[in-house]
């Protein structure tokens, strides 16, 4: 399906790129989530009728369901910050348990009794683990020093499980290069190795009459509009390069860029192009409004706007991953979820709610058979380049 000229001079041409261009422009708040009070989602309108849709559509719940899980998720998001605080040192790390709509936190056995009560005090529920988050912090660490061979997909902490999962390309599991590395990563700390169907590979594409945004013959979509211009992925161009549009009109330039390491950058907007605080529903959802960037946690709902695939849901599945990309990129602090993606939706808003998450980086898999996807957390973005998040 393809935006007609109104359309994109309508709402699409008021965001930032011309309309969310690929991927709906976005906004949300500059502000870390860590300052945000448990209290600030109480404040938030209800949630629209086409996300209502698209949740029960990709997670096959009823709206009243779907209300309820969203709700659900906003005071987790807002309570985290808090339940962390109360457990200190003795922190295993946090997720959304979407089966008891509640948050769950982690806690060392060595906890003391009266940090097991702060924490439950704040809402949280707690399970009792063999290693702090600090720890599995540090032996992730310890992993990223290592030289990935391709046939390693990624790894990240798995607080739920209290471990480092290690995932590897199931075709490469004998693989003597594998081998050696997860012998070497099992010396850093407690590590689980999962199997994966194919290795992950970023999302840009080459031209497709229509879409939005382009660099020269690469086509990736728009994340989220800033003050100033919009944050997208940094595989999509380098500092310097021109941007066009939808229309293929000059609307900028990349102003900074960083890919390998890092997979984000920041496009300046001019020339009768401006921004506003709204990601591309592509006429699944209603297109959506962004108040926020508060981080949505493990195991909260999550939706994606692309040029490619448009609006698609999951569940955010992991924070803090390295991705060993199929051309040998290797990229940190990456959030992982369980939306399919594909060519083209590069750098596309990744939203909870109605609040910014992140920008599209890579993946596997597709939006025919599935897959899982990773995004830049958008957070991250704007506090490198010192950006403002365009919010309702």
């Amino acid at each position: 399906m393809r935006r007609s000229r109104l359309r994109h001079l309508g709402l699409a041409g008021l965001l930032v790129l011309g309309g969310l261009t690929a991927a709906g422009t976005l906004p949300a708040s500059a502000a870390d989530a860590s300052s945000t009070s448990p209290s600030a989602s109480s404040d938030r309108e209800p949630a629209s009728a086409g996300l209502l849709d698209a949740m029960q559509r990709d997670f096959g719940l009823s709206r009243a369901e779907a209300e309820d899980r969203l709700a659900a998720e906003r005071d987790a998001t807002g309570l985290e910050p808090v339940a962390r605080r109360a457990a200190g040192t003795a922190f295993g790390g946090s997720w959304f348990d979407a089966d008891a709509g509640e948050l769950t936190v982690a806690l060392t056995s060595d906890a003391a009794p009266s940090t097991v009560q702060a924490v439950r005090a704040t809402g949280a529920q707690v399970r009792t683990v063999e290693h702090s988050a600090r720890q599995l912090d540090a032996a992730k660490a310890r992993v990223d020093r290592l030289d990935a061979p391709a046939g390693v997909s990624s790894w990240r902490v798995d607080h739920s499980a209290n471990t480092v999962v290690v995932d590897v390309v199931k075709s490469e599991r004998g693989d003597n290069d594998v081998q050696n590395f997860l012998e070497r990563a099992r010396e850093a700390g407690p590590v689980t190795v999962r199997s994966v169907p194919s290795a992950p590979r970023t999302f840009a594409a080459g031209t497709v009459g229509g879409d939005p945004y382009y660099t020269g013959n690469v086509r990736c979509s728009i994340g989220f509009s800033v003050h100033g211009g919009f944050v997208t992925a940094g595989h999509c161009g380098r500092a310097g390069a021109g941007v066009s549009g939808w229309d293929r009109s000059y609307i900028g330039t990349f102003q900074g860029s960083s890919f390998p390491d890092n997979d984000y950058a920041w496009v300046s907007v001019g020339s009768g192009w401006w921004t506003v605080p709204v990601v591309l529903g592509w006429g699944t959802v209603s297109d959506q409004l962004v108040r926020g960037s508060n981080v949505a946690p493990v195991g909260a709902s999550i939706c994606r706007s692309g040029s490619t695939t448009h609006w698609h849901c999951g569940t955010v599945l992991a924070h803090n991953e390295t991705v060993n990309y199929s051309d040998g990129s290797v990229v940190h602090q990456l959030t992982k979820t369980s939306v399919c993606a594909e060519p083209g939706d590069s750098g596309g808003s990744f939203i909870s709610g109605d609040q910014a998450q992140g920008v599209t980086s890579g993946g596997w898999g597709n939006c025919s058979s599935g897959g899982e996807t990773w995004f830049q957390p958008v957070n991250e973005i704007l506090n490198r380049y010192g950006l403002t998040l365009h919010t309702a």
